[in-house]
């Protein structure tokens, strides 16, 4: 064999190695991103539902620690949310303060909408205390009621929020219960149709954690944009209180039961959480049962995420209750 051919062998040799050596390197390139996209899926969660964060989750931070209400998206962005659940009474030292005057409604719906377009959020909705009892069997006083949420419902329209959440408290006579809160919602519903803002009633203690009553009341307002937000957690009707504070639920509802009462009506879904076992799994609260029942309904919105609990820092239940959100999601299909 002469010269010439000897050289042109070794670089065909060269050449075969070289291209085995890139086509290998692709491959892993290509096993990489496609378990970076795997994560990505997961992170995602099964389509059926988006995950939004419930401001409650921090509400320690801000009212113990000082920690700025106005931080909640980008917050909310670093432990991976796309939705803001805004609650109102944590905006109330600046608000309350102002008497609630048109002025400090802007500011705050200014401040809230800049920090979600910044972050890249949607707001979903706004988690409403503290304006009156819409089921008091005080005509006047429901009325007045009804009337302190209209600023909430014009707030909610100019951040792009789809509802409000209202509480039903007031009578503690069921039939009063569901005519006062039939009246209280057909007004606040009246207003906020204009406005295409939706009205939705949490299971929140008292009769409107009766799921069955909770459900008797929207059949009988029977608006389009009115509807529940059913809670994981909520389910107790009486609670007996302690001098400290504490209290121990004295009557409780059926959890699944009341979920899957409430899901026909729900536009809005709260994953309440306060304790996890060792395998991470919420201690009173079967995550893989319930959201069973809220994939049959054909739900399909966002469901917040709601960390109530104290026996770990706020960020660390936040995300084991997220964790558990999309093992039960994964676990469905």
């Amino acid at each position: 064999m002469n010269k010439n051919n000897l050289v042109l062998r070794a670089s065909l040799t060269l050449f075969s190695i070289a291209l085995l050596s890139f086509n290998s390197c692709k491959e892993e390139k290509k096993n990489e991103d496609k378990s970076a996209e795997e994560t990505l899926a997961v992170e995602k969660v099964d389509p059926f539902f988006e995950l939004s964060l419930a401001q409650w989750s921090i509400h320690r931070m801000i009212n113990d620690d000082g920690v700025d209400p106005y931080s909640f998206a980008e917050k909310a962005k670093s432990w991976g949310f796309s939705g803001l659940e805004y609650v109102s009474q944590l905006y109330d030292k600046e608000l309350k303060a102002a008497n609630y005057s048109a002025e400090a409604m802007a500011a705050f719906v200014e401040k809230s909408n800049a920090a979600a377009e910044k972050h890249g959020l949607k707001n979903v909705l706004i988690m409403v205390d503290g304006q009156g009892d819409l089921a008091t069997s005080d005509k006047a006083a429901r009325k007045k009621a009804v009337e302190n949420h209209y600023k909430w419902v014009d707030a909610a329209a100019a951040m792009g929020c789809h509802s409000i959440r209202v509480n039903l408290s007031g009578s503690d006579n069921p039939e009063e219960w569901v005519a006062n809160s039939v009246d209280g919602l057909t007004g606040l519903a009246t207003y906020a149709k204009d406005k295409n803002i939706n009205i939705l009633v949490e299971n929140h203690g008292g009769l409107s954690s009766n799921a069955a009553k909770l459900a008797e009341v929207m059949e009988k307002v029977n608006m389009e944009n009115c509807g529940t937000l059913p809670d994981f957690g909520n389910f107790c009707i009486k609670r007996n209180y302690a001098d400290d504070g504490s209290w121990n639920c004295d009557e409780q509802y059926d959890i699944y039961k009341g979920v899957k009462e409430l899901m026909p009506y729900a536009k809005a879904v709260s994953a309440k959480s306060h304790d996890f076992d060792e395998e991470g799994n919420e201690t009173e609260i079967d995550y893989s049962r319930v959201l069973q029942i809220v994939k049959d309904a054909g739900y399909s919105g966002f469901i917040g995420v709601e960390y109530e609990g104290d026996g770990m820092g706020e960020e660390a239940g936040i995300m084991a209750t997220k964790e558990l959100l999309l093992k039960a999601a994964k676990d469905l299909n």
